[in-house]
C-alpha cells in the first residue's frame, strides 16, 4: 500500500472508530462501502489477472467512504485532499539554500578572496560537525529516545492540513484523532523527507558558494590575502594546510609555504594576483567535504523515502483491519460456534446473538448455537456433540451468564474441555443482560457490575481464554468492546 492509500485508510479508520453513534455513517453506509469496494477490488484484480489483496480492498473501501463523507459535508474536502506543500517545500528550501550560497561570500570586498573567509569556513566547519554528530548518533542509537527522533516530523505532519471547518463536531474529533495517528505512523517517512531536504540544501549551499567564487573570478581579479587579530602566519599556514589537504591531494594542486602565507597578509604590500590557487583550493574543499558527502546522504534519504512511500508500513493485523479483510478472505472465520454453559437463550437473546456475531466476525458471519451444558454436568458427557467434528471457517466461543460466579471445577472445567477440543483455541462471551436486570433496583449496581466483570476476565485469563463482555438484550451497549473483534486464535494447548 502506498502512502496516499494508507493515509485514506487511516483517515477512514479514525472516522469509523470515532463515530460511535453512527451520526456520520450508518451501518448501511458502511456495509454498502464494503460491498462496493469488494466488487471494485475484484474487478481491478480481474483486469490484472491476480487475486484480490487486502491493500486493494482497503484502498477501494476508503475511497467509497471518503466520497460519501465529502458529498454530505463539502467542508471536509480540504482535509481529504492530499498534501502538496511537501513537494513544493522540497524545491523551495534547496533553491533558497543555493541562492544563499551564491550570496554568502559577496559580503565585503568583491575583489578580495579571503583565506580566512568566515562564511566559507563556517560552511565547512558546520558540515564536519554534522558528520561527527551523525556518527555519534548512530553509535548511541540503542539509547536514544524515539520521541526526540520523531518530534519534528510529528509537528510537520500534524500541521500539514488544518482542522476542517463547517463540519459536525464528531468529524472534527475524527480528524484530530487521525492527525495524531498519522503523525505517529508517518514519522519515519517524514523524517526521511526532512533528511533528504536538509542534505540537499546543505550541498546546494556549498555548491552556490563555490560557484560564486568561480563566476566572479571571470570578471574580477581577486587579491588573495588574510588578516587576523589572534593568529600569526605560522598558525594560519597550519590551519589551511589541514583544511586544504584533501583538495590538494585529489586535484594535485600546488602547496604553499609559511613565507607565502606571510606575504599574503593584508597588512603587507602584495601584488593583486595569485587568487586563482585559493579559489581552486576552496572550491575543491567544498566539493570534497560538503557537496559530495551531502549528495550521497541525500540520495540515501531519498531511497528510504521512496521505499516508505511506495510500501507504507501499515499494520493490517489490527482488529479493525482484520474484521474488514475477512470480507475478501475465504479462509476467514464466517461462523461463530457458540457453546453455552448453564444458559438457555430466549428468542430476543438468540436473535441478538447473530448481531454480536456480525460485529465480531463481519457482515458474512453466521451463528451455530450448540446445546447448552447444564451446571455441574461432566463436560465430557454433557457437551457431547458440542464440538462434534471440525467446522470449516468457524470460531468457537463459550457463552456464560454474568449472573453466575465463575467456579474452577465447573466453568473452568468446561473451558478446559472446549480448549482441548477446539483446533485453534477458543474465546468466551459473557452476557451481562440478566445481571443488569437483577441489579436494576439495587444500590451500588455500577460498582458491583464492574467487580463481577473483572472477576470473569481474571478467571478466563487464568484459563488462557480471552473474555468479551456482551449484552444480548442490547448489543450496542457493548459495541466498543465487541467491534474490535476477537484476537487471533492460538494453537490449542
Amino acid at each position: 500500500m502506498d502512502e496516499n492509500s494508507a493515509r485514506d485508510v487511516v483517515l477512514v479508520r479514525a472516522v469509523e472508530t470515532t463515530d460511535h453513534e453512527r451520526a456520520l455513517l450508518s451501518d448501511e453506509d458502511r456495509q454498502h462501502a464494503t460491498r462496493s469496494a469488494e466488487a471494485l477490488a475484484q474487478s481491478d484484480a480481474s483486469d490484472r489477472k491476480s487475486a484480490v489483496t487486502p491493500d486493494l480492498f482497503l484502498r477501494r473501501r476508503a475511497e467509497q467512504v471518503l466520497k460519501k463523507l465529502v458529498q454530505r459535508h463539502p467542508g471536509f474536502s480540504t482535509a481529504v485532499a492530499r498534501r502538496s506543500w511537501v513537494s513544493v517545500l522540497g524545491i523551495v528550501v534547496p533553491g533558497a539554500a543555493f541562492l544563499s550560497g551564491i550570496l554568502a561570500d559577496r559580503i565585503g570586498d568583491p575583489h578580495r578572496v579571503d583565506l580566512l573567509s568566515a562564511p566559507l569556513l563556517l560552511i565547512i566547519g558546520w558540515n564536519l560537525a554534522v558528520y561527527v554528530a551523525a556518527l555519534v548518533w548512530l553509535l548511541v542509537a540503542a539509547f536514544r529516545s524515539p520521541r526526540a527522533r520523531s518530534g519534528v516530523s510529528k509537528w510537520l505532519t500534524s500541521a500539514s492540513v488544518p482542522a476542517p471547518g463547517g463540519v459536525p463536531r464528531v468529524l472534527v474529533a475524527a480528524w484530530a484523532r487521525f492527525s495524531v495517528e498519522w503523525a505517529q505512523l508517518s514519522a519515519p517517512l517524514t523524517l526521511a523527507r526532512g533528511q533528504r531536504m536538509v542534505h540537499l540544501s546543505a550541498a546546494l549551499l556549498a555548491l552556490g558558494a563555490a560557484l560564486s567564487l568561480y563566476i566572479r573570478g571571470f570578471v574580477v581579479q581577486y587579491r588573495a590575502g588574510w588578516e587576523s587579530t589572534f593568529l600569526d602566519a605560522q598558525q594560519v599556514h597550519a590551519l589551511l594546510s589541514v583544511l586544504f589537504a584533501p583538495a590538494g591531494f585529489v586535484f594535485a594542486l600546488p602547496g604553499f609555504t609559511v613565507s607565502q602565507i606571510r606575504t599574503l597578509e593584508f597588512t603587507q604590500t602584495a601584488s593583486p594576483g595569485g587568487g586563482a590557487l585559493w579559489v581552486y583550493l576552496y572550491g575543491g574543499t567544498l566539493l570534497l567535504l560538503v557537496v559530495l558527502p551531502r549528495l550521497v546522504l541525500a540520495y540515501m534519504a531519498r531511497r528510504r523515502e521512496k521505499t516508505l512511500a511506495a510500501c507504507f508500513p501499515l499494520d493490517l493485523g489490527q482488529a479493525y483491519f482484520r474484521k474488514l479483510i475477512r470480507t475478501i478472505d475465504p479462509a476467514a472465520p464466517a461462523l461463530l460456534r457458540v457453546c453455552p454453559y448453564s444458559f438457555t437463550l430466549d428468542e430476543t437473546r438468540g436473535l441478538n446473538l447473530q448481531v454480536v456475531a456480525r460485529m465480531l466476525l463481519g457482515a458474512r458471519a453466521r451463528v451455530m448455537l450448540r446445546p447448552s451444558t447444564a451446571y455441574g454436568e461432566d463436560p465430557q458427557q454433557g457437551s457431547q456433540g458440542t464440538l462434534a467434528g471440525p467446522v470449516e471457517n468457524a470460531r468457537t466461543v463459550a457463552l456464560f451468564n454474568l449472573s453466575a460466579t465463575p467456579e474452577r471445577e465447573n466453568h473452568g472445567a468446561f473451558l478446559d474441555h472446549l480448549c482441548r477440543g477446539a483446533a485453534h483455541g477458543i474465546a468466551a462471551l459473557v452476557d451481562e443482560s440478566g445481571y443488569l436486570e437483577r441489579l436494576a433496583t439495587q444500590a451500588g449496581a455500577e460498582a458491583r457490575l464492574h467487580e463481577r466483570m473483572a472477576l470473569w476476565r481474571q478467571f478466563c485469563e487464568l484459563h488462557g481464554v480471552y473474555a468479551c463482555m456482551v449484552n444480548l438484550v442490547d448489543p450496542n451497549a457493548r459495541k466498543d468492546e465487541i467491534e474490535p473483534g476477537l484476537p487471533d486464535p492460538g494453537p490449542a494447548p
